[in-house]
């Protein structure tokens, strides 16, 4: 089946048909997966023009998953990285120059964070951070040495929606590309192309990977051009993914659709549970009818994952027994796969240009696959141990 056929197809229908025309597949229905390092070649001409020299770039499985990213996010291309936070890398230094300034949300994964601060400073690059719910205001801000607006929507543990479109354009207005980390919505829920980003950032060890078992990445490219530049330097880091990984991410992106709708209305159950207990302060999640940023991923999602946020009124000795007492969450600082997770955010929470401030503690969950009800029932008898 041909690309041009999936476009017309749902999402769901192109999880199962997208990434299985890799040449030489066969009669078979995975992509082979093939261990090399290096390829050969019966003469010195072909050893040069190959449209493939060496086994760095991928071989059928890395292609498929490439193939798959691209027919469920959109854009012209991916390129795939060993880690989401190398994706971040990746895509932040295409687009970086000396001398320059990106501007970053002040919302972002505090290791993007870190990465900015530190190593990028040391090659003359300034970050400057602005507030999650700039919109259109960030044209202030873009000056002659803006080398590219930095966004992730929903934020890194305070889950604020940012206006894209307006962000995009006020960045085009001035030939600045515009990043964004897309890991919340698994490129399912928010087609950011559409919404004018020119990369698009994915931690693909998440709800791709689905089983806590992968570490991977994707930068998606809104041109070709874009994915071009995204190789060269991908190429001149030295960035490989491993054939194993790359076959566990698109095995489980074959079952993403059903996991993600399943975990996120679980986690809106579980999040209006939540909204109802008289020890929650708030509940940060944007599906959440009378959320702050609620009108707005309204507007540009077509759906919420299983990752949100609470703030609980608990000393600090209550919250630990409450924790400590969970039998089906556990703690645990990543996410996406099939099991529900907990942890507290409030030390790993960065902010400079507005302090965050909440009247209790700040806590991250992740919703699983398991019954909405045994987790409610697991979250409640915690509850009693604040009492």
């Amino acid at each position: 089946m041909s690309k041009a056929d999936l476009s017309k197809l749902h999402v769901e229908t192109r999880f199962v048909h997208a990434g299985r025309n890799a040449p030489g597949n066969g009669v078979i229905v995975n992509p082979p997966l093939q261990r090399a390092t290096t390829l050969l070649f019966e003469d010195a001409e072909t050893l040069y023009d190959a449209p493939k020299t060496y086994a760095i770039d991928g071989m059928a499985v890395q292609e498929a998953l490439r193939d798959m990213l691209v027919a469920v996010e959109g854009g012209a291309g991916a390129v795939l990285a060993p880690s989401g936070l190398a994706a971040c890398t990746l895509a932040i230094l295409t687009v970086a120059r000396a001398d320059s300034e990106l501007l970053v949300v002040d919302s972002a994964y505090k290791p993007t964070r870190n990465f900015c601060t530190r190593t990028l400073r040391r090659f003359g690059v300034r970050p400057r951070f602005y507030d999650p719910r700039i919109g259109a205001g960030i044209a202030e801000l873009i000056g002659e040495q803006t080398c590219a607006v930095f966004l992730e929507s929903p934020g890194s543990l305070t889950f604020e929606v940012q206006d894209v479109p307006a962000i995009a354009a006020a960045g085009h207005a001035r030939g600045v590309p515009v990043l964004i980390d897309n890991t919340w919505s698994a490129g399912v829920y928010f087609k950011p192309f559409e919404h004018g980003a020119d990369l698009s950032i994915q931690a693909i060890s998440k709800y791709q990977g689905g089983h806590a078992d992968v570490f991977l990445g994707s930068v998606g490219c809104a041109t070709t051009e874009w994915q071009q530049r995204v190789w060269e330097t991908h190429k001149q880091l030295g960035m490989s993914v491993s054939p194993d990984d790359a076959f566990l991410a698109l095995r489980g992106m074959r079952t993403l659709g059903v996991r993600l709708e399943r975990q996120g209305a679980s986690a809106l159950r579980i999040a209006q549970w939540l909204a109802a207990r008289p020890q929650v302060v708030e509940v940060l999640h944007p599906a959440l009818s009378g959320a702050p940023d609620h009108a707005l991923w309204k507007r540009d999602f077509t759906g919420a994952s299983g990752l949100f946020g609470v703030v609980i009124k608990a000393p600090p000795e209550r919250l630990k027994a409450m924790l400590e007492s969970l039998r089906l969450f556990a703690m645990g600082w990543s996410w996406g796969g099939y099991e529900s997770l907990i942890t507290p955010s409030d030390r790993q929470i960065v902010r400079t240009v507005r302090k965050w401030s909440a009247e209790g503690a700040t806590l991250r969950l992740y919703i699983g696959l398991e019954h909405p009800d045994d987790l409610i029932a697991d979250l409640e008898q915690g509850f009693a141990r604040l009492a």
